[in-house]
């Protein structure tokens, strides 16, 4: 009964730590759209990355042994594997996708109807007689 209730009680904490964080956006469908994006993405990159730290420490370990000590090179490795994020926010999905000048065109929560690209006129175009 006891593991029972610490296998739930890891469940409960793990789920809890992949919830999507509070986003904050103007139109509700994108705001629907951001958490079902981090929650999908986090159920992938969560588990990937305690894979990745996992892998990371045993790798370290092994270079540690394999080169006579190199506690340098060792410590690399760690420094490396263990870097965050651990899980993806809004922030590191908006940082990964890079600037989306569509989706800054807000006023008043619509669309603004000015096309992203504007056209510019080509000179020195040949007219027909």
């Amino acid at each position: 009964m006891k593991r029972i209730s610490a296998a739930f009680a890891g469940l409960t904490v793990g789920i809890a730590l992949i919830a999507p964080l509070p986003v904050r956006a103007a139109d509700p469908i994108e705001t629907a759209g951001v958490a079902t994006g981090v929650t999908a993405g986090n159920a992938v990159a969560v588990p990937a990355k305690a894979l990745s730290v996992s892998v990371g420490f045993i790798a370290g370990a092994l270079s540690f042994i394999l080169t006579g000590g190199n506690l340098e090179l060792t410590k690399q490795i760690w420094r490396d594997v263990t870097e965050g994020p651990y899980v993806i926010t809004p922030a590191v999905a908006r940082r990964a996708i890079g600037e989306r000048p569509e989706l800054e065109k807000r006023t008043a929560g619509m669309v603004e109807t000015t096309p992203a690209v504007e056209t510019q006129p080509v000179a020195d175009s040949p007219t027909a007689p």
